[in-house]
């Protein structure tokens, strides 16, 4: 683990992760499933993912990627699933960016839930 993640992981710590950068110009999905992954494996609890601003456009169902690519999202997705770790974003974000329906995994929220869901969290981790 790298020394600069030292800190996160001292005592057993209930995890927010929060992401607002976009999904799919930078590797942030595989920075989360990292991170989360080696909570998880130091026994610390994730409690949810929060998707705002432009992060929300992994909920997209009606994505096309070529067949050469891999489904970066897909593979999140199943990554969560088998953690139990719910996956929610933001309705306004979504909204505002045109999305009416979200992808299998995806939890609708709102930001006074994400707010309330805080207060149980003992760390939050912004992406």
């Amino acid at each position: 683990m790298p020394h600069s993640l030292g800190h996160f992981f001292e005592s057993m710590a209930n995890f927010v992760l929060y992401i607002q950068a976009d999904c799919f110009a930078s590797p942030v999905l595989d920075e989360v499933q990292r991170f989360a992954s080696a909570a998880i494996a130091l026994g610390h609890q994730i409690d949810h993912i929060f998707f705002y601003q432009q992060a929300v456009q992994v909920i997209c169902p009606d994505l096309d990627l070529p067949s050469d690519e891999i489904d970066l999202v897909g593979r999140f997705c199943e990554f969560a699933s088998a953690a139990n770790i719910p996956l929610l974003y933001c309705a306004t974000a979504a909204e505002k960016r045109g999305f009416t329906k979200a992808r299998p995994g995806f939890t609708l929220a709102g930001l006074a839930e994400f707010g309330m869901r805080l207060s149980s969290a003992d760390k939050l981790v912004q992406f």
